[in-house]
């Protein structure tokens, strides 16, 4: 298992002067929209239709909360690779997860890790996860109808314990206790509620988020690739394991005496 780096976490040793040039900088920068004179009615005159794929999934239960995604990325038939990492790591209790636009999900949640380290500066105390959530929410709400495509999850652990959260691409933001986001979503879900109690043991968790996950990568050819899961704890998160699903898929016949 590996254990949340916080390499650039560990105290608060910069300057005001640093934090004010972090901050202006961020102030400064603006993320370039189309050139027309009505982005929004631009994109929606393009007509653009997404291929995508994918299979996220998370869940709060008695020992903090349990995230599982898949690994492939695809653009319709084609698979362009089955070793994206589809959960970044904001910071070392912050986890999102990435379905829809690979490029749009990876952008702004790694700009919401940089506002969230921000605020632990200016406010000598980490960002809850309800305002990292409300501060993804409000970016793109800002960029609604404007072609951005993002179906993420933000789960973490702060003073208040554990929280998980949807937001999507229309600014929209959800607290629940489990969520699964993307095209292999409900055969995930039919795993998942089958199987989810609130008083799982940790590897109980562990084994139901790998399965639901596998399931949903056997029934959707745009999910596939590797299942990562990771578990976020009062220390942080730690992520589990990586398992390929072509292993889990003998693996799982074997158990139940089924031939290949």
């Amino acid at each position: 298992m590996d254990l949340a780096l916080d390499c650039s976490f560990k105290s608060f040793n910069q300057t005001e002067e640093q934090t004010e040039d972090i901050s202006q900088f961020l102030e400064d920068s603006t993320f370039a929209l189309s050139a027309a004179p009505d982005p929004t009615e631009f994109h929606k005159n393009l007509d653009l239709k997404y291929n995508k794929g994918t299979t996220t999934l998370g869940f709060k239960f008695q020992h903090g909360i349990i995230i599982a995604v898949d690994s492939r990325a695809s653009m319709g038939q084609y698979i362009s690779s089955q070793t994206v990492k589809k959960v970044i790591e904001i910071n070392p209790y912050l986890l999102g997860t990435m379905a829809g636009g690979a490029a749009d999900c990876s952008f702004w949640e790694r700009y919401l890790g940089m506002q969230c380290r921000l605020y632990e500066l200016r406010n000598k105390e980490r960002i809850s996860v309800a305002a990292a959530s409300k501060t993804l929410a409000n970016i793109v709400y800002g960029y609604k109808n404007m072609g951005l495509s993002m179906g993420t999850m933000i789960a973490g652990w702060d003073k208040t314990g554990p929280h998980l959260y949807m937001v999507d691409n229309d600014g929209t933001r959800l607290e629940g206790t489990r969520f699964s986001v993307g095209s292999g979503s409900m055969y995930a879900y039919g795993v998942l509620d089958s199987g989810y109690r609130h008083d799982l043991s940790v590897e109980e968790a562990i084994d139901l988020a790998r399965r639901a996950i596998y399931h949903a990568t056997h029934r959707d050819a745009f999910s596939g690739g590797f299942v990562s899961v990771y578990h976020i704890r009062p220390e942080g998160w730690v992520r589990i394991s990586r398992d390929d699903v072509y292993k889990l898929h003998y693996e799982y016949k074997a158990e139940k005496g089924e031939e290949y």
